[in-house]
Parts: structure tokens; C-alpha cells; sequence
């Protein structure tokens, strides 16, 4: 693609992952004038390698994160309005053992607490299936079952739906960028002068307020950045997947894993089935992450005691990079809430989830706009804030009314 012509715009997000689309969206309806860089494809790093569900979070419950449960679950509906032929609900069924971390009345619980939490119409019920249903669970392994919940969720394509996201931006203005390898950025009068490159060609833009949306780039792109912005410390925390060409069925099955009492996903997808996905502490660069021998044999270990007669072997492996608080916790004890590093003109945005990437998106634009304005109430009656001028563009643009 040819270099656009040098131009100042009042952000530039860096990512074209779900959380960086879902920011220039938002700013570009807000009336914002929005750059969306991404050095590969969009939704090509973390946002294509997730289980490709619009969930609630059921099981965050078990940390007691009430407040993102609550917000998952208001966005799973407004996606399933706004996006109904790529979010789609599914049944999913969550057999509990007698050898289960948590029991069946503890799921139960777990459950009636999902339902209050998400409302009417919103795929809030559940049920427990009879034992004389027990045969029609695909093979399942009823030795020491106990009980078998049923409840509604939702899948996706989550790459597709991050295309769709950067296809409304653009569509509301924003200016695509990719591929186009970010370089640098430097602190100016005018907040900052960015450096990017397209093909072998060197190009620069000046923005007021650049957008750190590089998900486990994100402390890589913090250094080449002048002065250093803040950085808050995380691990990378690799996830793998398995699939397969058989098709388990077309029902998701939620399973606690034997040997560590994780939650594993079994779920139709591509006419086949997904299986995943691991917690393991990942170090290096991010370009790099692949599947180990040790997380495939874990998986097929899982899906091979719960269905004996599902022997196959997998066609394809990926891994993705969750972005989580540096600690010393296991990983699924750690909060899958999202973090902020910021100053006036700089806005870094730590984890997120795929269902969540619109509140996300909202609370980044709040403290964007804020600074802005802050900024315009200090500025000359005749200064432009970037490529803007003084205005009522700071109300933020409803995402939930717009079809993608």
C-alpha cells in the first residue's frame, strides 16, 4: 500500500487486535480523527488465538470477580444484537465428578448467581440433566459422575469479528494502517511525532494522544517510545489449543481438568472440535510462541479420559498470549480485569477480554476524552486539539446500536 500523506490526527492506536479496534471504533464514532496501525494483519496475534467465545465468565466466579461477570454478561447480549450472524449462541453442558474440585451444589450456586447476574433475555437459564439422559452425551465417561448441568453461552469467529470492528472504524473514519510496522514515538508539543514503516518505506504522522493497544507487545512498543511512557509488570501467559477435523459434537462441553482442576473447553468448530486451553508462563518474544509437546499431551490427556472413544489425534495447534499482573499465583487466581498506565497524552491498555472489548473500549475513550478536554479548557479559545477543533465531540459514540 502507498504511504498516506504525512497528517496529524488526534489518536493514533498502535494494535489491531479486538481491544485496538474496538478503542479506534469507538473514538472514530465519538468524532475523533483516529489512525489504526497493525503490523501484520488484523486480529492476527492474541485476538485470533482465543477459545472463540462471547461468555459471561462462569468461571471467574470461582475468584469471585463479580463486576466483570456482570460486565461480560451485558456485552455478551449487546453482541448477540449486533453481530447475530457471527455471535451465535450454544448449549453448553458442564458434567460435575465426584472427584471435582467443586461439587455439584457449588455449581449450582455458581449458576443461579450466573443468571441473577445476566438478566432476562439473556440466555440466563439452566438446567440439571437426568440421569436417563446420561447415554446422549456423545460418549462421555459417566464413572463416578455425579451431575450434569446444562446452561447458554456463545461462540464466535474472533478473528472475523475483529475485522468486522476495524471495518466500522474505517467506515466512521478512522484511517487503516497495515501492514505497517510501528518504529518509535516521540514526545512533542503536540503530543507525539510517530514513526512507522511500510514496506522499506519510513513515514511519520503526529498525533495528540497514541494508544498502546500491542497486547503482549505492549512493554516492547513502552520502550521505543521517547520519553519512556509507565509500564505496569505482567507475565505472558501462553494458551493452547488443539483442533480437530472429527466433530465431538455439536453441543460445548465445560469440563474441570483431573490434573489441576482447570476449566477446558470442548467445542464444535470448522466441522470439527476445539479443545483448550492451557496456563503456562511464557517468556521471549512474543513472535515466537508455539504449542509445546507437554501442553498437547495435557490436552489430549483431558479430552481422551472424558471421551474414551475419541482417539483421534489433533490436525492443527496454536497458541496465544493472555497479558496478566506479574505474580507468583497460579494464573487462573490472577484478575482478568483490565489495567490502565497512562499520562496526558499516552494510554496503555494491559489484558482485556474478546467479549469485554467494548467496555473496554469505553473506559479507555473516558479517560481519553477527559485528558482532552482538560487539555482545551487550558488551550486558547482558537486552539485546535490535533486534527480537531474545540467542540462537543466529547461524548462518547454508543457502539452498541451499530451493526458489525
Amino acid at each position: 500500500m502507498e504511504s498516506p500523506t504525512p497528517q496529524t490526527y488526534d489518536l493514533c492506536v498502535i494494535g489491531g487486535g479486538i481491544q485496538g479496534a474496538g478503542v479506534a471504533q469507538a473514538a472514530a464514532l465519538s468524532g475523533l480523527s483516529v489512525a489504526l496501525m497493525e503490523k501484520s494483519d488484523w486480529g492476527a496475534g492474541t485476538s485470533s488465538k482465543s477459545s472463540k467465545l462471547i461468555h459471561g465468565g462462569l468461571r471467574y466466579l470461582q475468584t469471585l470477580q463479580i463486576g466483570l461477570v456482570y460486565e461480560s454478561l451485558r456485552e455478551r447480549r449487546i453482541l448477540l444484537d449486533i453481530a447475530e450472524d457471527i455471535v451465535k449462541p450454544n448449549w453448553f453442558y458442564l458434567p460435575v465428578y465426584k472427584t471435582d474440585l467443586f461439587k455439584a451444589w457449588q455449581v449450582r450456586i455458581g449458576l443461579i448467581l450466573y443468571r441473577l447476574l445476566a438478566g432476562r433475555n439473556n440466555l440466563a437459564g439452566f438446567k440439571q440433566l437426568p440421569r436417563e439422559q446420561w447415554h446422549e452425551l456423545e460418549g462421555l465417561n459417566t464413572s463416578d459422575l455425579d451431575s450434569v448441568f446444562i446452561y447458554q453461552d456463545a461462540q464466535t469467529d474472533d478473528k472475523i469479528l475483529t475485522q468486522r470492528v476495524v471495518a466500522s472504524a474505517e467506515q466512521h473514519g478512522a484511517t487503516l494502517l497495515s501492514p505497517a510496522k510501528f518504529l518509535s514515538a516521540e514526545e512533542n508539543d503536540n503530543g507525539y511525532l510517530v514513526s512507522f514503516a511500510i514496506d522499506d518505506q519510513i513515514s511519520s504522522l503526529e498525533c495528540r494522544t497514541l494508544v498502546n493497544a500491542a497486547g503482549p507487545w505492549i512493554n516492547r512498543i513502552a520502550e521505543t517510545i521517547e520519553p519512556k511512557p509507565p509500564t505496569i509488570d505482567v507475565d505472558l501467559i501462553k494458551g493452547t489449543h488443539l483442533e480437530f477435523t472429527q466433530k465431538l459434537s455439536d453441543k460445548c462441553f465445560y469440563i474441570e481438568a483431573k490434573q489441576d482442576h482447570r476449566a477446558i473447553f470442548m467445542l464444535p468448530f470448522k466441522g470439527g472440535t476445539l479443545l483448550g486451553t492451557t496456563e503456562q508462563l511464557f517468556e521471549g518474544n512474543p513472535d515466537g510462541v508455539e504449542p509445546s509437546e507437554e501442553e498437547t499431551a495435557y490436552l489430549l490427556e483431558i479430552i481422551h479420559s472424558h471421551f474414551p472413544h475419541f482417539n483421534h489425534q489433533p490436525s492443527e495447534s496454536w497458541a496465544g498470549l493472555r497479558v496478566l499482573p506479574a505474580s507468583g499465583n497460579n494464573p487462573f487466581q490472577r484478575s482478568r480485569e483490565v489495567q490502565f498506565a497512562e499520562t496526558n497524552n499516552y494510554l496503555a491498555i494491559y489484558g482485556g477480554k474478546l467479549t469485554g472489548y467494548r467496555a473496554t473500549a469505553e473506559n479507555a475513550l473516558k479517560k481519553i476524552l477527559k485528558s482532552m478536554l482538560l487539555e482545551a479548557n487550558q488551550a486558547e479559545p482558537s486552539a485546535q486539539i490535533g486534527a480537531t477543533k474545540k467542540r462537543d465531540f466529547y461524548k462518547i459514540g454508543d457502539t452498541s446500536k451499530v451493526k458489525i
